[in-house]
């Protein structure tokens, strides 16, 4: 039986890369990730792609960086295996190899010059693909099919009522449905190619701390690059970004300074002011997106199939996504009472 040291050596052969020192690196819950260092000491990262991503992405993944560099910004490259290619497909999963930013990345802002700087190279990043001439493949289908996911929700309530949390699940889901029939429509607005995926540790800096934590170098985990409404892009980013409690934390706490540090970074790099169609649509965004995800965290609290769970402190997955389902379902209300301020930054910009 092939040992794990012996797999990685024998998948970056295909690099060339042999003989590399290989340590795992990063805290993703998708990816398995490898730092590999050369004997030149240059680094690279090595990853092994969940079967959850066709491996087509890496066309898209291929466009959105080239178009990037050429654009002047820092980003993760591919770097084709000694026969060619994007990737490696070895049969029981692909893996891939990419350049290393130098840097550092985070869990959470350290406060709103950090935010505004973060959302300044993010706007940079939009405007640079604003241009960019791909038809992108294999694309996520559903991610933010809000009335799927409720849907789900609904199913779960219908087929799950002997579950051991079924008493604490059903008033949360129903007062989400609730609030999903209250929301107001999001506006039809255009597709910009898309991160997909704004977390803040999705983006690197050049230090942990002092002038270093305020300089973002690169968005990075480009799997998820695809055409999206910007409400949903920056929607998420918000969500992510502007809440100083944990996402399973029962009281969220909404920080209307990082939004709006961030919205003013977003537009300094973008460069143009987004339609009021789309201000209309990035003030609903985060509610929006908010309630879709508590949606779906409760759907699993009962489901138990989906999102992964932290078993050092949570019973059981169920007990897991139930807290962020209340997590959730408390920063869409922290969204819903800075509704006005928001609106009146956004009108500002």
């Amino acid at each position: 039986m092939t040992s794990p040291s012996e797999l990685l050596a024998e998948v970056l052969g295909h690099w060339g890369l042999a003989d590399a020192e290989v340590a795992p690196c990063g805290s993703g819950l998708i990816n398995s990730t490898y730092a590999v260092t050369e004997s030149s000491g240059r680094r690279r990262i090595l990853q092994r792609v969940s079967t959850i991503f066709d491996p087509a992405i890496h066309h898209n993944i291929l466009a959105v960086t080239e178009h990037l560099e050429r654009a002047g910004l820092a980003t993760p490259r591919l770097v084709p295996t000694q026969s060619g290619d994007a990737w490696l497909d070895r049969g029981a999963g692909v893996w891939r190899l990419q350049s290393a930013i130098e840097g550092v990345s985070f869990n959470a802002l350290a406060d709103a010059g950090q935010a505004r700087v973060a959302g300044e190279l993010v706007g940079r990043w939009h405007a640079a693909l604003a241009d960019l001439d791909h038809e992108f493949v294999a694309l996520r289908v559903g991610v933010h099919d809000t009335p799927r996911h409720l849907a789900r929700l609904r199913e779960a309530l219908a087929r799950f009522d002997g579950h051991r949390l079924y008493a604490e699940v059903e008033p949360l889901a129903r007062t989400l449905l609730d609030a999903a029939e209250g929301l107001s429509p999001l506006p039809e607005c255009p597709q910009r190619v898309a991160h997909g995926d704004l977390k803040i540790n999705n983006m690197m800096f050049a230090g942990a701390d002092g002038s270093g934590r305020q300089r973002p170098l690169a968005l990075i985990d480009l799997d998820t690059v695809a055409p999206l409404p910007l409400a949903y892009e920056l929607g998420d980013a918000w969500r992510s970004w502007c809440n100083r409690a944990t996402e399973d934390e029962p009281e969220a706490r909404f920080d209307l300074g990082f939004f709006a540090a961030s919205l003013a970074g977003w537009r300094a790099g973008f460069g143009e002011a987004p339609s009021a169609a789309e201000r209309e649509a990035l003030l609903l965004g985060p509610e929006w997106i908010s309630l879709e995800l508590a949606a779906r965290f409760a759907a699993d609290a009962l489901f138990e199939d989906y999102f992964g769970w932290d078993e050092a402190r949570f019973a059981g997955r169920g007990e897991h996504n139930l807290a962020r389902a209340r997590g959730q379902w408390s920063l869409h209300r922290a969204m819903d009472g800075t509704r006005r301020e928001r609106e009146r930054l956004l009108a500002a910009m």
